[in-house]
């Protein structure tokens, strides 16, 4: 199917709260993705603005792609030569003795808005937040007025998300990519997945990115919005229109689909919904979610 870009774009400003970086071509190389992935090809501020802009994104927020302590301060010199970053999601392990030193070393940059924890690196979420420094660690995320990126939910995250939120109330959370989440099977399982989602749903602080939606049936990708749209009303009625922020996951998401029509799903659910919907989605929650900067005048806030 050939997509319009010009049925695509929104009639209002973008902040894409999910992209990654990496250069393939340093001499250290980078930690993701691998060189056998599909995604293995540079990604950098330059290409994705000649993707997204024909779409109205105006600004973009990094989210880490390396568990590399020193790639916190390249991504943040990559980010000072383009305005299209309005902030970086870090990786930093709060349970380290040396946590609060480096996350004040980083905090010192505005565009450094949290960091990301969850399942990834190889990490025991489940095990990492029954430690006291683990949760001391996260409360000065919290105090120091920062976001915690969850990453790759799926239900025991959820779960954990709630006994994390339960411990730390003031700590601002977005959960990402739950329209893929593979929801359990077994009936209470189910159940139970259902009542911790709800649950994480009524907590005014926790904030839900709308990516990963688009995905592989029978080796095709679905393109029709339609087909997407149980997914994210699941989304829309656990977190309502004020707690939902848009996220491309660019250019991971090329393992599914081109950006287009990534775009083209989400904008044609969100039309749906209203005006006023819309641009929250798009933007003015983000505000909320991130406090990110604003640095160029076609940027909205």
């Amino acid at each position: 199917m050939t997509l319009n870009q010009a049925d695509a774009a929104p009639m209002m400003p973008v902040i894409d709260c999910h992209i990654h970086l990496f250069d393939v071509n340093r001499p250290q190389g980078v930690p993701w993705p691998a060189k056998t992935d599909a995604i293995y090809k540079t990604a950098l501020p330059d290409r994705y603005r000649k993707i997204a802009t024909p779409f109205g994104i105006v600004g973009a927020i990094e989210v880490e792609a390396s568990p590399w302590l020193e790639d916190n301060q390249w991504v943040l010199d990559v980010a000072a030569k383009d305005k299209i970053i309005v902030g970086t999601v870090g990786d930093l392990e709060p349970d380290k003795a040396d946590f609060r030193k480096q996350l004040d070393r980083f905090h010192k940059n505005p565009l450094f808005r949290g960091i990301r924890y969850g399942n990834l690196w190889d990490r025991d979420f489940t095990a990492n937040i029954s430690k006291p420094e683990t949760i001391a660690g996260l409360k000065a995320i919290a105090d120091a007025d920062l976001v915690m990126d969850s990453a790759n939910p799926d239900p025991k995250l959820i779960r954990d998300l709630v006994r994390l939120t339960d411990k730390i109330p003031t700590l601002r959370v977005v959960v990402d990519h739950l329209a893929r989440l593979e929801k359990p099977k077994d009936p209470a399982a189910l159940k139970a997945y259902v009542a911790d989602l709800h649950e994480l749903g009524k907590r005014p602080q926790v904030f839900c990115k709308v990516s990963g939606v688009v995905r592989r049936v029978n080796g095709k990708v679905p393109e029709d919005p339609a087909f997407y749209t149980a997914a994210i009303d699941e989304l829309w009625d656990v977190f309502g229109e004020d707690r939902l922020v848009y996220g491309s996951d660019w250019p991971n998401s090329d393992l599914w689909a081109e950006y287009p029509v990534e775009f083209k799903v989400v904008k044609a659910y969100f039309d749906a919904k209203g005006h006023l919907a819309a641009e929250k989605y798009f933007w003015r929650n983000s505000v909320k979610a991130y406090k990110w900067v604003k640095r160029d005048g076609s940027q909205p806030g």
